[in-house]
């Protein structure tokens, strides 16, 4: 009786389950141990090797976190199309996008210039075409993550990270998320970042009120060679 009703609060959209709480935390990320004693003279200031941009892990932005399980029936997508993911100054804003299966995402060229968006993602391969000055929609109907591109502009890149579940939050750009309306249970807490190893956590969410579960992201469980 209580798997009917959790999957009839999920499936319903804009009803808040009775018994929910919210998960709320800081992501973080760093380097490789070391790389900060790295010397600043010699081959490193020289011509060669002065402009080679270095990750700087204290401002990464576009975390992503999320419960890492399917829950309940398939999940309701928003209504409208999310009209998010903008070609304009040739770049793709927002970069990162986490949406719910089923959610359809429009692709609104604003520049006076062609672009074209497509992926060859196994979870959602896809081509716009070239447009410019007009808006086209494709349907993420597959969990996974979606590399978008640009076939005329070298940097135009952004991913789609289509999740299973309504239980994910963007942190903003002090690190910071929240997850709302998570009805109470154990659940698998994955934290995600584009160029790092993703930490997962188990979090029980109480009935009502805030459990915090933060996370340190780096290059780490990884095989050594």
């Amino acid at each position: 009786m209580k798997r009917v009703l959790l999957v009839l609060l999920i499936s319903l959209p804009g009803l808040v389950p009775t018994h929910a709480g919210t998960i709320v935390g800081i992501v973080r990320a760093e380097g490789k141990a070391g790389a900060e004693r790295e010397p600043a003279s010699g081959a490193y200031e020289s011509r060669k090797f002065k402009f080679a941009e270095k990750v700087d892990y204290k401002e990464l932005r576009d975390f992503v976190v999320y419960v890492d399980q399917p829950l309940g029936e398939k999940p309701v997508p928003p209504a409208k199309p999310l009209q998010v993911v903008v070609q304009k100054d040739a770049t793709f804003t927002p970069h990162v996008l986490p949406v719910v299966v089923g959610t359809t995402v429009e692709w609104p060229n604003k520049d006076e210039i062609y672009h074209n968006a497509f992926s060859f993602s196994d979870a959602k391969p896809f081509d716009l075409g070239l447009y410019k000055e007009q808006t086209k929609s494709v349907t993420f109907d597959k969990p996974g993550r979606v590399d978008i591109f640009c076939s005329i502009h070298t940097t135009m890149h952004c991913i789609v990270l289509v999740l299973e579940n309504p239980f994910f939050a963007s942190a903003d750009a002090k690190g910071q998320y929240r997850i709302e309306n998570v009805p109470a249970g154990t659940y698998r807490l994955k934290a995600w970042h584009e160029r790092l190893p993703s930490a997962v956590k188990e979090v029980i969410v109480p009935e009502k009120g805030e459990v915090r579960v933060d996370f340190l992201l780096g290059i780490k469980g990884l095989p050594q060679y």
